[in-house]
């Protein structure tokens, strides 16, 4: 079975409390959550991340070192180093400990759009950006998903098939067992709408699938997960699903009660309960 993912990422928000305290405390309830787990015989058998902005990844460093919790970075510069100002490196997120990249966020794509790139063009950059992550060995978490527009008009295959298989050309089926999928679907990020749990599945299945078609044992190994207004209250009826490999939260992230919430709900995915 594959390993449920929780990733949260906090975008370009300030939590309430301090980002060292929201930090600790996350550390402190996760710990807790896998002490329950292990009093009710069940493996908790996840993988809890956190994206803060890059400017608090030195204490993300600093306080989840040697922890179980991992962590990484919003985005990731599609070069390695020369005149790109304002943009990070792989080899300088590998220097904080990341382990985690998130790759073509459909709020970084919005801000492409607004200069009239073209989607194949973006979609170009997104692979870029994968090669260097996985040169330095930070595992790539790949956002994919459609637009509104995209879905009224029943184009969400077409539009997912199209970057799986740029990834695929770009550097082979295999190198994507490096990867994790989060299928976002934009008319569900933030708005408080989430597709309903047979939708998800039915994405990620045709996801698994077209990937099967290149090789079934990277296809089946390969965790993809939901992304789209994810809360405690809709968050187990997703997991279920056998293709939904567990969740990119948003805003729910920089609520420590309803994040490990979640993280629980993930959790009863391996557990048997």
């Amino acid at each position: 079975m594959r390993k449920p993912l929780v990733a949260g990422n906090w975008k370009m928000n300030n939590p309430n409390e301090s980002p060292k305290v929201l930090l600790e405390n996350i550390l402190h309830h996760s710990e807790q959550l896998e002490k329950m787990l292990m009093e009710l015989n069940a493996s908790s058998a996840i993988d809890i991340a956190v994206f803060p902005p890059a400017v608090y990844l030195r204490e993300a460093q600093e306080i989840l070192s040697g922890s179980d919790l991992h962590w990484g970075t919003q985005n990731v510069s599609a070069y390695d180093e020369g005149p790109y100002t304002g943009e990070i490196s792989a080899s300088m997120i590998k220097g904080f400990g990341c382990e985690y990249v998130l790759i073509g966020h459909s709020e970084r794509r919005c801000l492409y759009e607004k200069l009239d790139l073209d989607q194949t063009v973006l979609d170009q950059i997104v692979a870029q950006k994968y090669e260097m992550a996985t040169s330095q060995n930070l595992t790539p978490i790949i956002c994919i998903g459609e637009t509104e527009e995209d879905y009224e008009a029943n184009k969400t295959e077409e539009v997912l098939a199209r970057l799986l298989d740029v990834l695929i050309e770009r550097k082979g089926v295999t190198a994507l067992s490096q990867t994790v999928f989060a299928y976002e679907p934009v008319w569900a990020i933030g708005t408080g709408v989430s597709a309903t749990p047979e939708w998800a599945q039915d994405v990620h299945s045709f996801m698994r699938e077209r990937i099967a078609k290149h090789d079934k044992a990277t296809a089946e190994s390969i965790r993809i997960i939901y992304g789209g207004s994810v809360k405690s209250t809709n968050a187990a009826a997703i997991f279920s699903k056998p293709d939904v490999d567990g969740g990119l939260i948003g805003g729910a992230s920089l609520n420590v009660e309803e994040f490990i919430h979640i993280c629980f709900a993930a959790s009863l995915k391996t557990s048997g309960h």
